[in-house]
């Protein structure tokens, strides 16, 4: 008889943090703001659903943008002028479109790179409660350590690749 493998539960465990990954929304995008612009973003959300927006300008003039963030009906959420940067949370109050903008129409020559991460839900928990009635084993408990590691690599690229792009602009500008 061949020995057993204990390979056996790691492809479901897998599979449930692939899915995991997969269940929140997430946008991420860098995009240029050409001086005198405005560019508007849209989103499909549900009632109820906490939502959160950062972003951060990283090229051009005073490195400042206009931000605003309406519900499906119009009602300004959150609204700031001439930021560098900023993040705001909150909670969907209704189904709809909502709908989230970035101005650079108060600069008449300076064009703006501006990246944003609009995150839609919180991700689900790794491993779900349902059908569970014990403690977590020893390499779920790992896994789910490794998950919230990654996150966090996750989020310190991103601000170390900003910083850096900004910098990189910065030196560009000084050796012209």
């Amino acid at each position: 008889m061949p020995p057993r493998s204990t390979r056996g539960p790691l492809p479901p465990l897998l599979l449930v943090w692939a899915l995991a990954a997969c269940a929140a929304r997430a946008s991420e995008i860098t995009f240029e703001l050409p001086d005198n612009a405005k560019q508007c973003f849209y989103e499909e959300i549900a009632q109820g659903t906490k939502c959160t927006l950062e972003f951060q300008v990283i090229t051009g003039g005073h490195y400042d943008v206009d931000c605003r963030l309406e519900d499906p009906d119009g009602i300004v959420l959150y609204k700031e002028m001439k930021k560098q940067y900023d993040s705001f949370t909150f909670t969907a109050s209704r189904n709809g479109t909502y709908k989230f903008c970035f101005s650079n129409e108060f600069s008449t020559f300076t064009h703006k790179t501006v990246y944003f991460d609009f995150q839609v839900g919180e991700d689900p928990p790794l491993f779900p409660s349902e059908n569970r009635a014990t403690a977590l084993t020893q390499m779920e408990s790992a896994c789910v350590s490794i998950h919230e590691a990654l996150k966090s690599v996750i989020d310190y690229q991103t601000h170390f690749r900003l910083r850096e792009a900004q910098g990189r602009s910065r030196a560009e500008d000084l050796n012209t």
